[in-house]
């Protein structure tokens, strides 16, 4: 039996597994869904190949008490440590696992001897525009990309 006097310490970040990919592809379409209208079609999460991505091991879950809450998508590129997708199901948002998924790819990063990370939004998802320079990212370009106009960050990170 839990201890009901203990506050739930919150979700586990953990690598997603193959059983994992239908709840995966629910959080990040009921994450994503409102930017399909603003942006004129699904937004390039929406369009991940879910089940290759788990087998690269590219996918890590927040799972609290085994509900998927949240998913972040990080791989190297040769750009460098790469954030493709940050998706917190509606529900959950506001709770801080965005946070958490984003600090733990950003220690995930150093982890593996990078010392910067990158990622990427749509130009329309003006809320993450707000949000990137709040938490030390800093913008380095807009381009157009496989038709979508998007606006990069990079973070320097440190190995404290």
């Amino acid at each position: 039996m839990k201890n009901l006097l203990q506050p739930n310490p919150g979700p586990l970040i953990r690598l997603a597994t193959e059983k994992d990919a239908k709840e995966v592809k629910a959080c990040i379409t009921a994450a994503f869904e409102l930017y399909v209208e603003r942006i004129g079609r699904p937004p390039v999460p929406m369009l991940l190949d879910i089940p290759a991505a788990i087998e690269a091991k590219q996918v890590w879950v927040a799972d609290w008490d085994g509900i998927i809450v949240g998913v972040l998508v990080q791989y190297v590129t040769e750009d460098g440590f790469y954030i493709d997708t940050v998706a917190v199901h509606p529900t959950y948002q506001r709770t801080g696992i965005g946070k958490a998924l984003l600090q733990f790819a950003e220690r995930e990063a150093v982890r593996r001897g990078f010392d910067s990370i990158y990622l990427c939004t749509h130009v329309k998802m003006t809320e993450n525009q707000l949000l990137y320079p709040k938490i030390g990212y800093v913008e380095t370009e807009r381009k157009i990309d496989e038709g979508h106009e998007r606006v990069y960050y990079r973070k320097q990170l440190t190995s404290s």
